[in-house]
């Protein structure tokens, strides 16, 4: 076996497990290309060898992962792509570099809105777009995304730029749900309302509730577990302590998701191994291990997440179709760009 190791441009390389096969097929292993983190699927990779014999080699990449298996054309030896995010997916959909997948195995254990109709994404986890508050400044219990743009907030919300995927997927199942003039409206009002120019990741937000810059802040579940748990910068268990996790609009129709998924890719060398291994990673066992590992939701029914995600609250999540979500990325992008979003409050 030839390993791949040389980097694209468009992209970081990271070379994981036993090195990535060139395009011709190789009994026995299968070819992962990955948005997420190799140490974060290891431990899913570790098990599905142990059951099955098949190696998982892993190609990370931090962006550009779509333009490189175009790049590759019909030699390209990705066989499965796994990614963070409802865009991300459709992304790689309608650029062309992924195939239809029937599998009775998929079907059953993942619920049909987190299935592309067309066959060509599913979902494996689910993080909720929460909002951090301030265990200390903010009484609320309760609270919704509509209530974002109300002026009590004003001057007291954090968020990262209004164009990272995360905050787009919220945005346009707001567009979904509301209509773009009602969207654009409430988007104006949730900008008038930030304490400062978007920045950071999500847990940076966490952060300027700790320092006091500001009083909530959306934000992802998982991070505040990997917060609470992170031994190797343990000032990160300060911010995750001065915050609490509140589900927007628990009371109606739920908290925004987002997923993490797969996709087979177009010219998988290996499918038959592709396919085992996306049958493996729908399957009860693989949800557990990414619910511990990484604090996610499993969107299998009856899954339980980690002790640490109990721990934040019950989630409802909203149960939008991610298509419909994904058909309002680009509305939701522009409309971030139309109130001037990155801009930050007004007057600044």
């Amino acid at each position: 076996m030839r390993p791949l190791t040389n980097a694209l441009a468009a992209g970081t390389l990271i070379l994981a497990a036993t090195g990535l096969a060139s395009g011709a097929h190789a009994d026995g292993e299968v070819n992962v290309y990955s948005y997420r983190q190799p140490d974060l699927i290891k431990p899913l990779l570790d098990a599905f060898q142990k059951e099955t014999g098949v190696t998982a080699n892993v190609l990370f990449l931090d962006k550009g992962l779509v333009e490189r298996i175009q790049a590759e054309g019909a030699n390209s030896p990705a066989d499965v792509i796994l990614t963070v995010d409802i865009s991300r997916l459709t992304e790689a959909k309608d650029a062309g570099v992924t195939q239809s997948v029937k599998s009775e195995i998929i079907d059953s254990d993942i619920p049909a809105q987190y299935r592309d109709p067309d066959g060509n994404w599913f979902g494996l986890t689910t993080r909720g777009r929460v909002v951090y508050a301030s265990k200390e400044r903010v009484p609320e219990t309760e609270i919704t995304y509509e209530d974002l743009a109300d002026p009590k907030w004003k001057g007291r919300i954090c968020t990262r730029d209004g164009q990272h995927s995360y905050n787009i997927g919220l945005f346009a199942s707001m567009l979904a749900r509301h209509g773009e003039a009602e969207t654009e409206k409430w988007l104006t009002g949730l900008k008038n309302n930030l304490a400062k120019k978007p920045d950071g990741s999500d847990r940076d937000q966490a952060k300027a509730i700790f320092a006091g810059e500001c009083d909530i802040a959306l934000g992802n579940t998982y991070y505040v577990g990997l917060m609470m748990t992170n031994e190797k910068e343990p000032e990160q268990k300060e911010w995750a302590s001065a915050i609490k996790v509140l589900f927007p609009n628990s009371n109606d129709r739920g908290t925004h998701v987002n997923i993490s998924g797969m996709a087979m890719a177009k010219n998988a060398p290996n499918k038959e191994n592709a396919q085992k291994l996306m049958d493996f990673l729908a399957s009860g066992e693989a949800q557990e291990i990414y619910a511990e590992q990484v604090f996610e939701y499993p969107v299998m029914p009856g899954k339980e997440p980690a002790d640490i995600v109990k721990g934040f609250g019950q989630i409802k999540p909203d149960t939008l179709p991610l298509s419909e979500i994904a058909a309002n990325r680009k509305k939701a992008s522009e409309l971030v760009d139309k109130v001037g979003y990155n801009d930050g409050p007004a007057g600044e």
